[in-house]
């Protein structure tokens, strides 16, 4: 029977800015609009669009649509506030006792 692999944490939020770092869509910048954990995947607004060909339905009329589809975490990085280029994740403690997320490049808090 396969092991189940543990559900791993994600550096990257709902609503973050990312840049591509690899593969095809190499450069481009988007929202993250969904974060899949058991997958290890990111939905990125306007990166990764494929078409699909879909037969009508009751609800749908059908056709080509096009959608974004997932990429693997690992080929987004977020984007620094500060210097608007692609950075590691960090955390820090504040004197308020509360976890952050900070940058590496520039050390901007990155959860508002």
């Amino acid at each position: 029977m396969a092991r189940q692999q543990p559900i791993r944490k994600m550096r990257v939020k709902k609503g973050d800015k990312v840049i591509v770092t690899t593969g095809r869509e190499r450069g481009k910048t988007g929202e993250v609009l969904r974060v899949m954990r058991d997958s290890n995947r990111v939905l990125v607004q306007g990166v990764n669009m494929v078409k699909k060909h879909q037969r009508p339905t009751q609800a749908s009329p059908g056709g080509i649509n096009e959608f974004e589809a997932p990429l693997h975490a690992s080929n987004v990085a977020l984007v620094d506030p500060k210097t608007n280029q692609a950075t590691r994740v960090g955390y820090k403690r504040l004197d308020s006792g509360q976890k952050v997320r900070v940058a590496k490049r520039s050390g901007e808090v990155l959860d508002s």
